[in-house]
């Protein structure tokens, strides 16, 4: 079984529920497995360290996680049109696995969930994809020809999947939105599978 490591950041859950749908994807594609990972929040206070493992939901991400991966995904919920500050932290910190190259050939792509429809999933989405392109990674989206692009109310672009939570950071991800994540998963893990071959 090859892993792709499905990384993410969630406050409100929405994100969490992403990445459960995108790792399920992955599973749907035989000899592939998900391996959900998180990463921790950051603070202006860092006095007080954090628990070495989550108290609930996925582990905390270790640099090794990403050499053995055949594939990555990373989601975040968007902070102004960006990614939030815990992923952005971690990623800066990869500048060992820059500098050897762990990443390169790897199919990668990115996830996000906001509060409204227009609160910049694309312009997070393409940010993701920036240090991605860095490490050499082969970026993945979702090709039009996913049914659920042409007809989702809610989340779900072609740079990848989305959650539009609303004002109640609601998350519970639409059958579009659910279904479009899957499918991403599956297109990682093929790509990953044809990569490696």
């Amino acid at each position: 079984m090859a892993d792709i490591l499905v990384l993410y950041y969630s406050r409100g859950g929405s994100v969490a529920a992403l990445a459960r749908q995108v790792a399920r994807g992955i599973g749907e594609v035989d000899g592939m497995s998900a391996r959900l990972r998180t990463v921790p929040p950051v603070a202006p206070e860092t006095e007080v360290a954090l628990p070495p493992v989550p108290e609930s939901g996925a582990p905390y991400v270790a640099h090794a996680d990403l050499r053995e991966c055949a594939g990555l995904a990373i989601g975040s919920p968007t902070r102004f049109g960006n990614m939030a500050a815990p992923m952005k932290h971690f990623l800066d910190g990869l500048g060992g696995e820059w500098a050897s190259g762990t990443l390169i050939g790897k199919p990668a792509g990115v996830f996000t969930s906001t509060a409204t429809l227009h609160g910049g999933q694309e312009s997070t989405l393409l940010s993701m994809m920036v240090p991605l392109l860095h490490h050499g990674c082969v970026i993945a989206g979702i090709p039009f020809s996913e049914p659920g692009l042409g007809t989702t109310r809610g989340g779900g672009t072609p740079y990848g999947p989305s959650h539009v939570a609303g004002p109640q950071d609601d998350p519970s991800l639409t059958e579009d939105e659910a279904e479009l994540a899957r499918a991403f998963g599956r297109r990682l893990a093929m790509l990953a599978r044809k990569l490696a071959a």
